[in-house]
């Protein structure tokens, strides 16, 4: 295809951009004036500096984010008892912090179900539950409390339903 490469496709990610799309719209402005009555025989001048004015004071493409830096190298053969933490064990602590100042009940076990996730350690098990599921359960548990006055006699217990969700997030680590 003629534009996978080259100028053509230089030309189409430039009528795409920021800039030229500002820069029409100042030309619009232009024409706008002209059809007032503005701007006399002058006016494709007035248009094109409008557009040249917005296209060359709207702001370029943001900068591609730089690479991330290499990854530090893994405990060497002659030390090891130097632990390299995995790259979920940050988030693991940030929501082991979190959770200690929730008041949750100890009868839904969340504490068992922590120290098993940081003896399991990383992987495509602990990931999901460490990210997204025991938070979502949690969260879950503090507003079923929060509207537990609303809800009426036959309300599940909201702790009740926790448990039962952290036995089931405990039974998926084996």
């Amino acid at each position: 295809m003629a534009t996978s490469d080259g100028y053509g496709r230089r030309a189409l990610q430039y009528l795409e951009s920021a800039r030229n799309l500002v820069g029409c719209g100042g030309g619009a402005l232009g024409l706008g004036l002209h059809f007032a009555g503005l701007g006399g025989a002058w006016w494709p001048a007035v248009v094109a500096g409008l557009y040249g004015a917005g296209a060359l004071l709207t702001p370029g493409p943001k900068p591609p984010p730089p690479p991330p830096p290499p990854a530090p190298a893994s405990a060497s053969a002659s030390a090891p008892s130097e632990r390299v933490d995995p790259p979920s064990a940050p988030e693991l602590v940030a929501l082991i912090a979190y959770l200690d100042t929730v008041p949750l009940p100890a009868s839904a076990g969340v504490d068992a179900l922590l120290a098993a996730l940081r003896e399991t350690g990383p992987g495509p098990t602990v990931d999901p539950i460490v990210r997204h599921r025991l938070p979502v359960a949690v969260d879950g548990y503090l507003r079923a409390r929060t509207w537990l006055p609303w809800a009426g006699p036959d309300a599940p217990d909201p702790a009740a339903e926790l448990g039962r969700e952290v036995k089931q997030l405990a039974a998926e680590l084996g």
